[in-house]
Order: structure tokens, then sequence, then C-alpha cells
């Protein structure tokens, strides 16, 4: 396996992960958040490759105060073969190389399997409420 920087190429199968992680809602226009993030910050998503083929994604951001993971999502058949772990810890190592002295992510409160796994890589709750508000 290897994990490399996304290029366009990618962009129909990292489409794809995202919609088979049920990472997809209504109201997101993943194909628009993908350009987004390319035109802003190409060297922040990631794609990890097996046999030439993406089996996974993960997006990353620094906005100077603390870090991002956003997208982690990995192909269904390629699950429990660590290449999530993989992922996070590529991203994780970008965060320290742009100087991120804390990373923070969001689950979803009803995917219980998703928090374990954060859990196992040493992820905890923090004593914070989560707010947001869409801007488009």
């Amino acid at each position: 396996m290897n994990i490399r920087r996304a290029d366009r190429a990618d962009h129909e199968a990292i489409l794809a992960l995202w919609e088979g992680a049920e990472l997809s809602r209504p109201w997101i226009d993943g194909a628009a958040e993908l350009e987004l993030k390319v035109a802003t910050d190409p060297d922040g998503l990631l794609v990890a490759i097996v046999d030439d083929r993406v089996v996974g994604t993960v997006m990353v951001g620094f906005e100077g105060h603390r870090g991002w993971i956003n997208y982690l999502a990995v192909d269904a058949d390629q699950r429990r073969a660590g290449i999530g772990r993989r992922l996070m810890a590529a991203a994780e190592d970008r965060l320290r190389e742009l100087g991120a002295p804390k990373v923070n992510l969001q689950v979803r409160t009803s995917n219980a399997q998703v928090v374990a796994f954060y859990e196992a890589l040493g992820y905890v709750h923090d004593d914070v409420v989560s707010l947001g508000r869409r801007l488009d």
C-alpha cells in the first residue's frame, strides 16, 4: 500500500469512497467540496493506493490553531487491513509538519463503530459542543 497526495485522476474514486462510507449527505456536494480542497490545499488530500486502485482517503487541514481531519474513508473490501490507521498516521504526520499542536475531528454520534476506531487510536472525547452553520 502507498499513501500519496491525491491527483485529479483520483477524484471519481474518492467520491465513490465517500458515498460508500456514507459520508455524503443530501445537503453536501461532495464534488464541490473536493474541488474546493484541491483549489485551496491540494497537499491536504491523501489517498491510499493498493494495486493501482484508490482504496482510502483522508482530508487534512490546519488553520493555524489546530489540525482537522475529515473524510476518512476506506473501501469496504479493504477494511480491517490497517489502511485507516495508516491514513490517520499520515494525516497526523502532515499536521505535525505544519506545526499543529492538536488535532480535532468530528464523528456523528450515531456512528459507534467509527467512534471506537478513533478511541483505539488514542482519541478522546473533548468536553465541547460542536456548533455549525452552513454558509452556502
